[in-house]
This record gives C-alpha cells, sequence and structure tokens, in this order.
C-alpha cells in the first residue's frame, strides 16, 4: 500500500543530509583527489586529501560550482609562504590546483642557475638524495630530492631533474591581493611560472589549506591489500599523514 507519510518522511531526512553535507563541505571540510604528480613527493597520484575551507576565509569559490553571491573575501586570514594550498586557476576560475604558497604580495622570486631566489636571497635547499625516481605525469624520471627552507622557518621535501632542465627565469614580482605558487616537482609542474595558464593567484581564487591525507591510492605501491600484507605500517601512515 502506498505509504505517502513514509515517503515525505524520507524526502525530508535526505534534505536534512544534503544540507549539513553542503554546510560542512563548503564552511568547514572538503575533500580533494590528487589526479597529477606536481606535487610529488608530497603528494602521490591518487592521494585523497583534506581542505580546511576555514583557514583563509571564504569566497564565491568556497561554495559548489562557485554562485555569484560574495564580491569579495570574508573573515580574510593571510595565508603562510610554505602552505599547501587548493586554489582555482585564474585562466578559468573553475580548474582547482594544488601547490605550493612561494610569494606573497611583493614579493620578488626567480630562479637563477636552477636556485630559487626570494627577495634577492637564495632558498637554502640541502640534498637528502640523489637516487629517487617519482612520476611525471605516465614517465618515470631520476630526481635529485632536496629539503628547502623558506625565510618564515617552514621545511618540506622538493625535487629536481638531475639535469637541472629549469635553469633561469624572468624576475617574478607578485602584486598586490596575489599569491605566487610552485609544484614540489619543480621540472613537472605547471604553477605561476607560466603567467598565461596559472600566473599570480589572487587572494579570492584560494579554496582552502591542505591538511592531511585520508587515503592513499597511489599507482606506485600497487594493489591495497598486497601493500597492506607487506608493510602496514606505511601504510597506516600514508592513511592519516599530516601535510608539511
Amino acid at each position: 500500500m502506498f505509504n505517502k507519510n513514509f515517503i515525505i518522511e524520507n524526502l525530508k531526512t535526505l534534505s536534512y543530509a544534503l544540507i549539513i553535507a553542503l554546510i560542512i563541505r563548503s564552511l568547514l571540510l572538503q575533500p580533494f583527489y590528487i589526479p597529477s604528480s606536481s606535487m610529488e613527493p608530497t603528494l602521490l597520484v591518487g592521494d585523497r586529501l583534506f581542505v580546511t575551507k576555514y583557514s583563509y576565509g571564504y569566497s564565491k569559490h568556497s561554495f559548489p560550482f562557485s554562485p555569484p553571491i560574495l564580491n569579495s573575501r570574508l573573515f580574510f586570514s593571510d595565508p603562510k609562504r610554505g602552505d599547501v594550498v587548493v586554489f582555482k586557476t585564474p585562466a578559468d576560475n573553475r580548474t582547482d590546483y594544488i601547490k605550493r604558497l612561494i610569494g606573497i604580495p611583493g614579493d620578488r622570486i626567480q630562479f637563477i642557475d636552477s636556485n630559487l631566489y626570494l627577495n634577492n636571497s637564495e632558498i637554502f635547499k640541502s640534498r637528502i638524495s640523489k637516487k629517487d625516481k617519482i612520476f611525471c605525469g605516465n614517465r618515470t624520471i631520476e630526481v635529485f630530492t632536496f629539503e628547502e627552507l623558506l625565510p618564515n622557518g617552514k621545511k618540506f621535501n622538493t625535487v629536481y631533474l638531475k639535469n637541472y632542465s629549469f635553469q633561469n627565469s624572468d624576475l617574478f614580482i607578485v602584486p598586490e591581493n596575489h599569491y605566487f605558487f610552485l609544484g614540489d616537482n619543480r621540472d613537472c609542474s605547471k604553477d605561476s611560472r607560466f603567467l598565461s595558464s596559472v600566473g599570480y593567484v589572487h587572494k579570492d581564487n584560494l579554496v582552502g589549506k591542505a591538511q592531511f591525507i585520508f587515503f592513499s591510492s597511489d599507482k606506485s605501491i600497487a594493489n591495497f591489500f598486497a601493500f597492506w600484507k607487506w608493510n602496514k605500517s606505511i601504510r597506516i601512515y600514508r592513511f592519516f599523514k599530516k601535510i608539511k
């Protein structure tokens, strides 16, 4: 027998659940999937991570489909150099990118002989490995792995091709209310160095701060169950890894 009240109550429950999910996704946390290798070794293809929406305040890009409901950013909090940030690309204001914040408004950034300079000072980096292999798209490349140190004390790992293919660049001067981003996979990343496709990112395009990996299906570690059986501790570490 048709039960109208039963259907209405279930539709109400579903509506409440959707509203709660929308609030959480827009104001608190949003899951993201890593589709490319531009942030290796920090983030691997297949990583699932949580991004906090409240870290830098809210703009129209905090909400699904970027509705034109906000003309500026509310409750804005300045991002810090070294943060791993999800943002909408300026080229289309639609595509999500995730990169590391290197330059804040007014900064002067340049690559000279494959070394990164920030405000005329070389960013210190110490080589920690010369045997690593990582992905660049569908290719596997041999790289040098470095630990880099930003002026605010933020440390993180980056990789460079052994032939240092990206040697020199123009001088980038970050405009007011904009930010400059780089991928940790320095020779395999489309980022703010490419002014026509990414370039400087306006503060309103910031979506949120990447906080931790909650799941990984990285192709380099093969089948989930085989890897779990082989080394549980590494897999657990990858599940709940804080993003540096």
